[in-house]
């Protein structure tokens, strides 16, 4: 009988007989190499709300070997949306407690390991938490936090991914380190190897808000949705000044607004393409940002948890580096924030 505890970097786990016939599938599509490493992974997700719980459940039903839930807050009412690990008698309970059997049932080969105490992500705490862990995934939280758990992943070389979602709007942010992977060939050469390998240079979350749209033409700035990615910036800028808070009134858009064209300005956004911050999208923004929408969560939990596993894998190339994903027009872009 295969045992569900992980292997670790220095003593990797084989795949069993039993767990090559339950992931069957998924070792014909990326190769019995790749669901080693996602074997082997142990992953921190923080904070259990609707994307990472689209998140947890398309990772934990790949086949990772650990998985490490840090969520200090109490199921609410508002959770039961696009929260489908919890029921409507758990309102008032831990979420973690809440969700922790439902999340185990999807694959006994994971372990599942759950944390309520906030202070596990404080400090030396936090870096005790993340020895021997292979990624961190940390959702639905304010840029401050992003910032310092992001500075504390890189101190210890661990990968880093960020998401959440606010209202129609949704993102997903890397951060891991330098990535090797392997991707097809498109020199378009005869005797060239079907597959090469590839090094990307990625860089820490408050590197990257410093990019600069400078020099880009109308068509390239426009391909790239600015208007979505200032919006997420603005939101995050709203929460800085307001102790944490997402706007939740109609009369935030006049603040959301100033907010995104200051940053629009200041980071150099082709005028001819985005002038401003359209004021129906404050607008929305003002009413919609503190509140989760199933559809949203599912799209951005969902790429989310596939490029968790493309980083695992390292067959393909993951999102380098900022996903932005607009549910009022029903797609995504990525921004190659101060990336080489």
């Amino acid at each position: 009988m295969a045992t569900n505890e992980p292997g670790t970097k220095s003593v990797p786990l084989s795949i069993t007989e039993d767990e090559a016939a339950v992931y069957d599938r998924q070792i014909r599509l990326w190769g019995l190499e790749a669901q080693q490493r996602m074997r082997n992974a142990t992953i921190v997700v923080v904070r259990l709300k609707g994307v990472a719980t689209e998140a947890v459940k398309n990772i934990v039903l790949a086949g990772i070997g650990k998985l490490i839930v840090v969520d200090p807050d109490d199921v609410a009412e508002e959770d039961l949306g696009a929260g489908f690990f919890f029921r409507d008698e758990d309102v008032g309970k831990k979420r973690v407690d809440a969700a922790k059997a439902r999340i185990e049932s999807l694959n006994p080969l994971v372990a599942v390991e759950t944390v309520s105490d906030p202070s596990v992500l404080e400090g030396d705490a936090y870096e005790k938490l993340l020895q021997g862990v292979d990624m961190v995934c940390v959702t639905d939280s304010d840029r401050n936090t992003l910032f310092r758990l992001n500075d504390a992943c890189r101190r210890l070389n661990t990968p880093f991914y960020a998401g959440g979602s606010y209202g129609m709007l949704g993102y997903i942010f890397c951060d891991l380190l330098q990535h090797d992977y392997i991707a097809p060939d498109r020199s378009g050469q005869k005797d060239a190897a079907k597959n090469v390998k590839v090094s990307a240079a990625y860089s820490a979350l408050s590197t990257a808000l410093q990019h600069r749209w400078t020099g880009m033409t109308r068509r390239q700035t426009k391909e790239l949705n600015p208007a979505a990615v200032f919006a997420v910036l603005a939101v995050w800028e709203y929460q800085d000044v307001h102790e944490g808070a997402l706007p939740d009134d109609p009369a935030a858009a006049a603040q959301l607004e100033a907010i995104a064209n200051r940053l629009i300005t200041a980071a150099d956004v082709n005028k001819q393409t985005l002038p401003s911050i359209p004021r129906e999208l404050a607008d929305t923004m003002a009413i919609t940002a503190a509140h989760e929408l199933s559809p949203v969560c599912a799209v951005v939990g969902g790429l989310l948890a596939q490029d968790i596993l493309k980083a695992l894998a390292a067959r393909e190339p993951p999102i380098a580096n900022f996903f932005t994903f607009d549910g009022n027009l029903g797609g995504g872009t990525v921004v190659r924030m101060c990336m080489p």
